[in-house]
């Protein structure tokens, strides 16, 4: 049978990681930036996940294939020409994606570990969000959740709600994981492409 959450983590992994070395190429970073990068940004949120809950060992050190994995993927991205042209708005998907399936499944660990839903959809904002921003931060850009013209760990808690409200009215198992991750990557999508915030400035209504 297909583990459902692995491969969902998979794809997590892979799609943050994809984010985080199309900015490091921008940034001009040898393949040591490409890969260190693409390593915060995919395994970030889960690092901070599980030390906040004392979950050991750390998900990454248990499962070795995946930083294995994340260095193929820069070597790779290190030596495709092609790589050198992606821009920085190319992360958009990627990380709408890594957003959406770390949110929901931190969320969904720190419920397996006894934790509230209050605190459960906090833990999952902070897997979904925390990679990233030390992606920016190493970068030097301001983190989207930082950002005013940017709708992110908002969309990363409503999306954990989703799921939560799904796993209630829901028994399927699968059903309410992809629809909180649906919801989140959908959202994120959509705020970027009609320009929806939370705030505007003022000379900008």
């Amino acid at each position: 049978m297909i583990d459902i959450i692995y491969v969902l983590e998979m794809i997590g992994i892979v799609a943050f990681a994809i984010s985080g070395m199309i900015v490091a190429r921008s940034k001009n970073m040898d393949p040591v930036g490409v890969f260190t990068i693409g390593f915060i940004t995919a395994l970030g949120g889960g690092t901070l996940r599980d030390l906040i809950m004392d979950n050991h060992p750390l998900y990454w050190i248990k499962h070795q294939e995946l930083p294995m994995l994340i260095l193929a993927m820069a070597i790779v991205f290190s030596y495709w020409k092609r790589a050198e042209r992606l821009r920085e708005s190319r992360i958009l998907l990627p990380d709408a994606i890594g957003l959406g399936v770390f949110s929901i499944l931190g969320a969904q660990l720190a419920l397996d570990l006894g934790h509230s839903l209050f605190v459960a959809s906090l833990l999952g904002v902070m897997t979904g969000t925390f990679g990233g921003a030390l992606r920016d931060t190493l970068c030097n850009e301001v983190p989207y959740i930082f950002r005013k013209d940017q709708i992110y760990a908002s969309i990363s808690f409503a999306g954990c709600w989703v799921y939560f409200l799904c796993q209630w009215l829901l028994a399927n198992e699968a059903l309410p994981l992809t629809i909180g991750l649906l919801f989140i990557v959908i959202v994120r999508l959509l705020a970027v492409r009609f320009d929806i915030r939370l705030q505007r400035d003022p000379g900008n209504q």
